[in-house]
């Protein structure tokens, strides 16, 4: 039997090798949106985060995505992660 590969993406806020299952996707739509990718399998360029607080501290979502991010956006969310965990 071959052993299935695990998928692993690094979170942006500690720069961590996760599984792509233990982290929360979030995208930039081709409309400049910033949301938040629960399926992970919506369009868009992908930034995933298991570590929020210092990704916003280290900028890490500006620099996945090469744009200023309104602090509104990070409030928004802070708030869908917060459902999502419970």
């Amino acid at each position: 039997m071959s052993v299935k590969k695990i998928p692993l993406r690094q979170c942006i806020g500690c720069g961590e090798m996760k599984s792509k299952k233990e982290m929360i996707r979030v995208i930039k739509t081709a409309e400049d949106q910033i949301l938040l990718d629960a399926t992970g399998r919506k369009n868009g360029r992908g930034a995933y985060l298991e570590c929020f607080k210092k990704a916003v501290k280290g900028r890490g979502l500006e620099r996945s995505f090469k744009m200023a991010i309104p602090r509104e956006v990070y409030e928004t969310l802070e708030k869908e992660m917060e459902e999502i965990d419970r």
